[in-house]
């Protein structure tokens, strides 16, 4: 145990050492801390153990022992003991040594209690045994061979059978602990190499881990430099973009309007175009309607000249219908409508500039803002990529310069060499544990033997017995009965005390070290002793510091070592290991950033000459805006295209005539009036309708043209004004622009590089190196293999035993009460009956005599 637990000591020794021998671990980062991760590390030994079923039976012997030692972990005791204030070979008269003395005798009261009543016992049964022997031997004690018949005999029978069967019972629930512990403690003994071993490869695993994972985190340096040079390369999308879209918000809108507007003069040259042709089309239509209609009211004025319409019936007609004839003249007057060709010369004169060719030179020169800063930006992207390399040659000089591997290789020696030592001596603790098991075996095959004696007395003695049977006349089965518990009784008497030696050294040993070693260990008290300030050395405050940095001021402790072991905290941060070496001096981002940004700050991007519409372009625009489309009377035309082609309704009025017609007698009159009637619904049909839709189509051309021109001035004013304004920004901030994307570039490359760096001060401050298996190793040595291998199994060995060895005593008393009724005697009471009356008296026969 001593072995193990230095073992423990010098490994957690040597790790502080290599980390101490450790140089600068400089490193760069560059992606983000959360997506690089030190390669797990699996261990072998599990973390904690469970008994199995067995391990209620172990809970049934510790609340015993608490109920035997119910006090509290004597921290104060133990602290004295270990500062060797307490020698009772010089100073046992000295007054705290006597009050120590009584301290000690008070804690371990119930244990010295357990134990003396179990020297009694071994003292006192061999000589109440010698005594009832030779008590018998003289015809004492129940020696005699005869059995006095009494009323109440068969009832003590029966309750002297029941109590021993009993007590059997509980002596056998004993034997089994016994058996169940003796086997577990083997079994888990032979547990032992494999235990050892995975603890020993833990170990190695950590050993051989710790310069992998500084080669690990120093080789993601390349990710990270892989990551700032696709950076760098792609400037132009980057910083260029950056800036790009920076300046797209106020440039590319003015830029859209007056591509608007350049698309809005064609537009309004189309429009006037066809509002200039249609109008000249429905000059042309409105005469030709003038003209058939002129022909049919002349034809109608020729018609009524028939003398028929002199009669008075058809002269009323007559007269209504020539009344009617001026409802055939033409409702619209085209002619007066101005022709739009001066407009439409000055639109094509504006057009001979091509001002969509001029914003899209615009365009193209704000678009080629990313290309110019990867242009000018080559020679700091050069210098950025020397700079990270250089960073890079560093980190690789500084892995090379770890000596840990070599420091490292001598404690690997050392822990094969405790290896080597354990499996060789293996053999010999599995041999003496043999000898254990064969002597525990024996112990309980002894109480397995008397409680069968036991058993075999109450079987043969219960069914072999007759209650018609007198004492002298008994059967072979139950007199058999009768000797097996007497053969019990004996055996009982001559390894009892043999067993309940066994008991009481078990007993102290396994009691004292539960109480003492493993449930202050399991609550960790026994840390809080070891941390007492100047325990382990009178000079030093903190002896754990004071062994690894050689300052004992410092506060590292034993419970703080060992709980930042079990959640597997890297030794740098469980040691403390910054007051000696401050890996934040070592790995200073702020040095090794501020080179990268100084190599941003000599960035200079000069994008100053980005013209987005020269003077022929705002030449142009305002030659636009002096067109004279905003000033044309469109209501003009508006106002004649919404009149209707004809005055009356030509269908209207060609329905009316023929009605007329049909009420004249027959003749030329009325069949030459029909006839124009028909002339009259073709005429609307062929001319009336179209000019009415291309009338309708104009109005509606003109309505739009009217729209497109009203405001022009102030459109095209306040789409110069936007154009300034975006030019002027481009001119008086582009220079900020540049400096803060510029800021926002190199930040972000920057960025990689602290992330990294802060990431490899995260690995090994907390996760290199982490201590986990010397805490699982130490657990093995105390918890596991001590505690749970050794002392519970010894524990519930003693208790089992022990229960088994103390229910023999009444055990064995019942049995030789219960034999007298089961043996045959060699004598027994006779009763005779007397001749005058009922008193009788009784007389003692020999077997002879009966």
């Amino acid at each position: 145990m001593a072995l193990l637990l230095g073992f423990l000591l010098l490994l957690l020794l040597e790790l502080c050492g290599n980390t101490l021998s450790l140089g600068s671990r400089s490193s760069t980062k560059g992606t983000e801390v959360s997506e690089l991760e030190l390669p797990a590390t699996n261990y072998e030994t599990k973390d904690s153990y469970k008994a199995g079923p067995i391990g209620g039976l172990f809970q049934i012997v510790h609340i015993f022992l608490r109920v035997v030692q119910p006090n509290d972990f004597p921290e104060d005791i133990l602290r004295k003991i270990l500062q060797k204030k307490f020698d009772l070979s010089t100073d046992y008269e000295k007054p705290e040594n006597v009050v120590l003395t009584l301290k000690i005798i008070y804690y371990e009261i119930g244990v010295i209690i357990c134990a003396v009543l179990g020297l009694l016992f071994v003292i006192l049964m061999p000589l109440v045994g010698f005594c009832f022997g030779l008590c018998r031997c003289c015809n004492k004690c129940g020696g005699e061979m005869h059995q006095r018949q009494k009323k109440n005999g068969p009832f003590l029978r029966k309750c002297f059978a029941v109590s021993l069967l009993v007590i059997s019972i509980f002596i056998s629930i004993g034997i089994i602990y016994g058996f169940v512990a003796n086997h577990h403690l083997r079994a888990q003994i032979e547990k032992t190499r494999k235990l050892a071993d995975s603890n020993f490869r833990d170990l190695r695993t950590l050993l051989n881990g710790a310069p992998a994972e500084i080669s690990y985190i120093l080789s993601q340096y390349t990710t990270t430099k892989e990551k700032a040079f696709s950076d760098l390369d792609n400037v132009k999308s980057l910083l260029g973009g950056g800036i790009h879209e920076q300046l797209r918000p106020k440039v590319i809108p003015a830029l859209d309007d007056i591509k608007a507007m350049a698309e809005a003069i064609k537009e309004t040259k189309e429009a006037l175009l066809n509002v200039n042709n249609t109008l000249k089309e429905l000059k042309k239509s409105s005469a030709q309607l003038n003209t058939s209609l002129s022909d049919v009211k002349r034809d109608l004025e020729q018609s009524l000249n028939d003398p028929m319409c002199s009669a008075p019936p058809v002269a009323t007609t007559c007269n209504n219908i020539r009344t009617s004839l001026s409802q055939l003249d033409d409702n619209t007057n085209m002619d007066q409508l101005p022709s739009l060709d001066k407009p439409i010369d000055k639109i094509n004169d504006i057009l001979q500039t091509n001002l969509s060719s001029l914003v899209q030179q615009g365009y193209k020169s704000f678009n080629d803002i990313p290309e110019m800063v990867k242009n000018q930006t080559t020679d700091i992207i050069s210098d950025v990529k020397s700079t990270l390399n250089s960073i890079g040659t560093d980190l690789e000089s500084i892995g090379e310069q770890i000596p840990i591997q070599d420091q490292l290789s001598n404690f690997m020696g050392y822990i094969n060499d405790t290896e080597t030592y354990i499996h060789r001596n293996l053999p010999t603790l599995e041999e003496y544990d043999s000898y254990r098991w064969l002597g525990g075996l024996v112990v309980c095959c002894l109480l397995t033997l008397v409680v069968i004696f036991y058993y075999l007395g109450l079987l043969c003695g219960t069914c072999g017995y007759d209650r018609n049977a007198t004492p002298t006349r008994r059967g072979c089965v139950s007199n058999t009965g009768g000797i097996f518990l007497m053969v019990g009784a004996g055996v009982s008497f001559l390894i009892c005390w043999i067993l309940m030696t066994i008991v009481v050294l078990t007993f102290v040993v396994g009691a004292n070290v539960e109480k003492l070693l493993c449930e202050p260990y399991q609550n960790r008290k026994l840390f809080q002793v070891l941390d007492t300030p100047y325990l382990l050395n009178e000079n030093w405050k903190h002896y754990l510091s004071g062994m690894v940095f050689n300052k004992p001021d410092i506060n590292l402790t034993f419970e703080q070592v060992y709980s930042d072991c079990k959640e597997n905290k890297g030794i740098y941060a469980t040691l403390k290991l910054e007051n000696s070496y401050n890996i934040s001096e070592h790995l200073n981002i702020q040095e090794h950033a501020g080179n990268i940004s100084n190599d941003f700050q000599n960035m200079k991007v000069n994008i100053d000459n980005i013209v987005l519409l020269d003077e022929a372009g705002r030449k142009n625009l305002m030659d636009f805006s002096f067109s004279g489309i905003d000033a044309i009377n469109y209501n003009i035309y508006l106002a004649e295209l919404s009149k209707a082609p004809t005055k009356a309704n030509l269908l209207s009025f060609a329905d009316d005539l023929e009605v007329k017609a049909n009420h004249l007698p027959h003749g030329s009159l009325k069949q030459s009036l029909k006839n124009n009637a028909q002339t009259i619904r073709t005429i609307h049909r062929s001319e009336v309708i179209p000019l009415e839709q291309s009338m309708s189509s104009v109005y509606q051309s003109i309505k739009e043209l009217q729209q497109k021109s009203s405001g022009l001035g102030m459109k095209v004013t306040n789409t110069l004004s936007s154009l300034d304004s975006a030019q002027d920004f481009l001119t008086t901030r582009i220079s900020s622009v540049i400096v803060e994307e510029s800021q926002k570039y190199g930040n972000t490359i920057v960025g990689y590089f602290e992330r990294y760096l802060q990431w490899v001060k995260i690995s090994i401050t907390d996760k290199i190196a982490a201590c986990k298996p010397v805490a699982t190793a130490l657990d093995s040595a105390v918890d596991v293999f001590l505690c749970s291998y050794i002392i519970d199994p010894m524990n519930l060995f003693w208790f089992g035993i022990g229960k088994a060895t103390v229910f023999l005593l009444p055990a064995l008393i019942f049995a030789v009460k219960l034999a007298k009724y089961y043996r045959r005697m060699d004598s027994e009471d006779v009763y005779e009956d007397m001749e005058n009356g009922n008193i009788g008296f009784h007389r003692h026969h020999s077997t002879q005599t009966v």
